[in-house]
């Protein structure tokens, strides 16, 4: 963990950021990013995720620090090591491919197959200031290989409700796999998603992490979930696709 100069947050920032966790011990801290949050070094001259987490400093000036990241218009669970020896463990966790992290998306054109694989290389591209990613070819010259699994869970005459999961990490793997497929996810302009669903318009891009499992420092796996947002959840509703069961809590882990 490279040293970071501490933040300034404002009283309605801590609170937010706290009220976002769903699950903390002495190891990890994880949280239900909203979307419109940068994870890190975003261009906005705004505070990132990252910067927020100052809100759990230590007294010895130490912070939790995120060890992957989302999308800024992505929402859900994103996990922050809370000790160097954890964001070493959980480091090398990810380059393992140890880490099992579940989606849901709302398309406009459901998948032809209800479930299925993509395995489809990626090859990122630079078009002025903006990072693309290409699906291309094995063989392209430096293309990455990269798989996800699909699964409808549930769908009607205007879209359909997608569960995700990448079993690769590359940069916008999943809304390059779904478009490539021909169900790019709604609110994803980059990609060729439409940008209304049910006539009602799309806010941003329809994509949350919804669970995430993996393997703890302390040994063991934890499993943790954030709960679908508001604005999603509306969406779902006026695309007559079957709403997602609501908990009381914001989130919930188990062993």
């Amino acid at each position: 963990m490279s040293f970071q100069p501490p933040v300034t947050l404002s009283d309605a920032e801590i609170a937010a950021v706290r009220a976002s966790v769903v699950f903390e011990d002495a190891h990890v801290l994880v949280l239900n990013k909203p979307a419109g949050l940068s994870s890190q070094g975003g261009r906005i001259k705004a505070n990132t995720l990252d910067d927020l987490l100052w809100a759990f400093a230590r007294s010895n000036g130490k912070r939790p620090h995120l060890v992957h990241r989302l999308d800024r218009d992505t929402s859900g669970v994103i996990l922050a090591a809370k000790t160097k020896p954890a964001a070493g463990f959980l480091g090398k966790a990810i380059q393992n491919r140890k880490l099992t992290k579940t989606y849901l998306a709302l398309v406009e054109t459901p998948p032809p197959q209800d479930q299925g694989v993509i395995r489809r290389a990626l090859l990122r591209q630079e078009i002025g200031r903006e990072s693309y990613m290409r699906a291309v070819p094995d063989d392209t010259p430096g293309a990455q290989p990269s798989e996800s699994r699909y699964r409808v869970m549930a769908r009607s005459a205007q879209g359909a409700l997608v569960e995700l999961e990448p079993h690769t990490g590359r940069m916008h793997q999943l809304r390059v796999h779904m478009a490539d497929l021909g169900s790019p996810l709604v609110g994803d302009a980059r990609y060729g998603g439409a940008l209304t669903i049910a006539g009602r318009k799309a806010e941003r891009l329809m994509l949350h992490a919804a669970r995430l499992r993996f393997p703890h420092p302390e040994g063991g796996e934890r499993g943790v979930e954030a709960l679908v947002p508001d604005d999603f959840r509306t969406l779902m509703a006026a695309a007559g696709l079957v709403a997602l069961e609501r908990s009381d809590q914001a989130g919930a882990c188990s062993s």
